[in-house]
């Protein structure tokens, strides 16, 4: 029995030498290295282990002799993806009401693993999740960190603070009455070991409770997370410090108010503080009336991943009728005004970050962040450039993680993707991400 072991032991142990600690070259694609600067030709990249260890071109980069070589040839190679606003805890389903009530015992053993796989093997390595019951969170996170299942490095704000929970969603909203409660709900987030606070509904909220919650999750270098569905939301988020805002408003207004704008560009203006950040959120909401009338990428099978018949089938009949959703019954109002206030935030200094609401009504994790890159590209007319920063280097910053990750470069993880033809060019390649590597562990 004691060989049998030993014998096991060491299978393991050459398991994970070969699978994290290789040497791998990567050679020949062209590099998109995630600072925004001209793409490297005939890139060379050297992985030792997890992280990567130099970053070249063919004629200049020696490839160690015992290195595994991958061409890369006739690709752009970018690094992994980030998604900064996703939901693993629903996928799609029509009905809120009913996954919640019908699933909640599965969300940590089902339904946030299948989530996060599903983000991995679309190029997404690292992902933020808003919003789902904390023990679930930091369960899944920690799982994934602990190579136990796969998934991106995610980073968790577990439930929602906000005035009053919504009726069934107490387990992943927490309210708050008064400024000592607030304090204490994000000090046990915080203790628990959430990534960052996510705030919303603050028009809701007294000044005083909405200030508590910044301030709290400061003291804990937590970075605030806040709605920006409503003008007001906005201006007390602003008022009381928020670091990110997600979402490009729920009304049909053609633009954000003068006043709005004018607090916007004063925060932008105070550099001293670092950026103001915001997560736009337009996939959804843009791409909705094409889905209604063309359903057939519903059909792609890319979601199935890791859920049970039983589920898929559910998810299938909750969104047999697209247009009969009531969740987008006033989108057709709402989507020509996502462009102008995109802009809006682009010429006032915001730094934008690719994020999706992955998860809602119809958007799936294997589809929803190609989808947001698509539309700010070839609907909103952003550079490519941009828009993969805003998905791999401000990322990283946001979150303060940017010693590890965001870019290919020396010293970082390596987390790299590579699609077969130029990015720059087709950034809808991005639907088909041809290798993922995590952590030098290549996925796919």
């Amino acid at each position: 029995m004691r060989k049998i072991k030993a014998t096991f032991t060491f299978l393991l142990i050459c398991h994970y030498f070969l699978a994290y600690s290789q040497t791998k070259a990567l050679v020949g694609g062209t590099l998109i290295d995630g600072f925004g600067g001209k793409p490297i030709h005939n890139s060379v990249i050297i992985i030792e282990g997890d992280r990567i260890v130099k970053v070249g071109h063919q004629g200049n980069t020696a490839i160690p002799g015992e290195a595994e070589v991958i061409s890369t040839d006739g690709m752009s190679v970018l690094p992994g993806l980030w998604d900064m606003h996703v939901h693993l805890m629903i996928t799609g389903h029509s009905d809120y009401a009913h996954w919640d009530t019908a699933y909640i015992d599965q969300f940590a053993d089902i339904i946030m693993p299948a989530s996060a796989l599903q983000l991995l093997k679309a190029g997404i390595t690292s992902a933020r999740d808003l919003g789902a019951p904390l023990d679930a969170s930091i369960e899944i996170r920690d799982r994934i960190n602990n190579g136990e299942i796969p998934g991106p490095t995610m980073y968790m704000s577990g439930p929602f603070i906000q005035h009053a929970p919504y009726p069934g969603t107490e387990a992943f909203r927490w309210g708050v009455t008064g400024k000592e409660d607030a304090r204490r709900k994000v000090k046990s987030l915080a203790e628990a070991g959430v990534d960052c606070i996510k705030l919303i509904d603050q028009d809701q909220m007294t000044m005083a409770e909405v200030k508590a919650v910044v301030d709290e999750a400061h003291q804990h270098n937590l970075t605030v997370v806040a709605h920006s569905h409503r003008p007001e939301e906005i201006r007390r988020g602003l008022l009381a410090g928020v670091d990110c805002f997600e979402h490009t408003g729920l009304s049909s207004a053609p633009e954000y108010p003068a006043d709005v704008m004018e607090m916007i560009k004063e925060r932008t203006a105070q550099m001293n503080i670092g950026p103001l950040y915001w997560t736009p959120t337009v996939e959804g909401l843009y791409n909705y009336e094409y889905v209604r009338d063309n359903p057939e990428k519903l059909d792609n099978d890319c979601w199935h991943d890791g859920l049970p018949q039983k589920i898929i089938n559910d998810i299938e009949a909750s969104i047999q009728y697209p247009g009969r959703l009531p969740y987008f019954q006033l989108t057709p109002s709402r989507r020509p005004t996502l462009e102008r206030k995109v802009k809006q935030l682009i010429e006032a200094g915001v730094v934008l970050l690719i994020g999706t609401d992955s998860g809602i009504p119809m958007k799936f994790h294997c589809q929803s962040t190609w989808n947001e890159l698509d539309v700010w590209v070839n609907e909103f007319g952003i550079d490519p450039m941009y828009a993969i920063k805003a998905a791999t280097y401000w990322p990283s910053k946001a979150m303060g993680v940017d010693a590890d990750y965001g870019t290919i470069s020396e010293g970082k993880y390596a987390d790299i993707i590579a699609v077969k033809g130029d990015v720059l060019r087709w950034i809808s390649l991005l639907q088909d991400v041809d290798m993922v590597i995590k952590h030098g562990k290549r996925i796919k």
